[in-house]
């Protein structure tokens, strides 16, 4: 899957050409981004200012059950999310277990995930249940302090491609265990538009 993703679905640095669905997002592509590059050394990983050559935005190919206004993007990229540059050792095990997420474009909390336990019985079919499920204790001032600090690329990325006045976003990065492609870094991101 990595190989065929690598060298035929994922467009980098260009717009998706090849997705059946659509957003309305436009996509304002750097095209002197992708000009001969031979010799470039790429960013150590990713931030807000990764060029776009290192980049491949597409909607998902397999999106997950949402609302019809919300879109679901992917956005894959060659160097990698979670570093050690980004990420103190004091919560690096936690970022392993839950990854990374944020929201934007809101100033009402998100749903709390005390409500999920309530959610349990229509995974059953799935296996899911609350003795399978690995829940991370509340992080400490500290810890989530730190936890926004390793995340704040991917966030400052996400503002800036879904502008707050116009968008409202939740985002994801899997922790590796979970990653549904290993080894090719992607973030997920739920936008709907604020009407």
């Amino acid at each position: 899957m990595v190989n065929y993703l690598l060298t035929r679905r994922l467009r980098w640095g260009e717009p998706d050409t090849l997705s059946l669905l659509r957003s309305s997002l436009n996509d304002n592509i750097d095209a002197t981004d992708n000009e001969d590059h031979e010799n470039d050394t790429p960013p150590p990983y990713f931030t807000s200012d990764t060029p776009s050559r290192y980049i491949s935005i597409t909607q998902n190919d397999w999106p997950y059950s949402v609302p019809p206004e919300v879109e679901h993007t992917v956005i894959w990229t060659k160097v990698p999310i979670f570093h050690p540059d980004l990420i103190s050792p004091s919560v690096a095990p936690r970022i392993e277990q839950d990854g990374m997420w944020g929201f934007t474009g809101t100033s009402s909390p998100p749903p709390s995930p005390s409500n999920l336990l309530s959610c349990l019985p229509a995974l059953a079919d799935w296996g899911v249940t609350k003795e399978k499920m690995i829940v991370s204790g509340k992080a400490s001032e500290e810890e989530q302090v730190l936890l926004s600090r390793a995340a704040n690329c991917v966030h400052e990325y996400v503002k800036r491609r879904w502008e707050e006045d116009k968008w409202e976003t939740t985002w994801f990065v899997n922790p590796p265990r979970l990653q549904s492609v290993p080894g090719l870094a992607h973030i997920h991101v739920f936008a709907k538009p604020i009407v």
